[in-house]
């Protein structure tokens, strides 16, 4: 008996499959997957009609390397990935998304990269 702590990944997991029951990415509106990590953010274009992951920026990306550079913190660093899966998804003619927070909560660096990605052309 008594409390048991759940784990924070834990949780994290189950809101996240909560909301992928009800999100589902297709090749002309694919679902744009965020994750964060401690250090790194990362965004993928993902059709799960096919199971394929159509393109993804990270702040691991060596093209981005310059303007992460820039930047002061991890928040500035996510809307540099957010505006460049908008230009990735503007060469691939993609011009709407369906937005998968990742069961993360939509503040900080993932409304940063959501605002990022809104101004770089991208809808959802």
């Amino acid at each position: 008996m008594g409390f048991k702590p759940v784990n924070k990944t834990r949780k994290r997991i189950q809101k996240h499959r909560s909301v992928r029951k009800n999100i589902h990415g297709t090749a002309e509106r694919p679902r744009l997957a965020v994750f964060k990590s401690a250090r790194n953010i990362y965004a993928q274009l993902i059709d799960d009609d096919h199971q394929k992951t159509i393109t993804g920026v990270s702040t691991l990306t060596k093209a981005l390397q310059d303007d992460l550079a820039k930047a002061k913190s991890k928040r500035e660093r996510a809307e540099v990935v957010g505006k460049a899966i908008a230009a990735k998804a503007k060469e691939l003619k993609i011009e709407q998304v369906v937005f998968d927070r990742g069961g993360f909560v939509y503040h900080g660096r993932i409304k940063a990269l959501a605002d990022a990605a809104r101004e770089g052309g991208l809808k959802f």
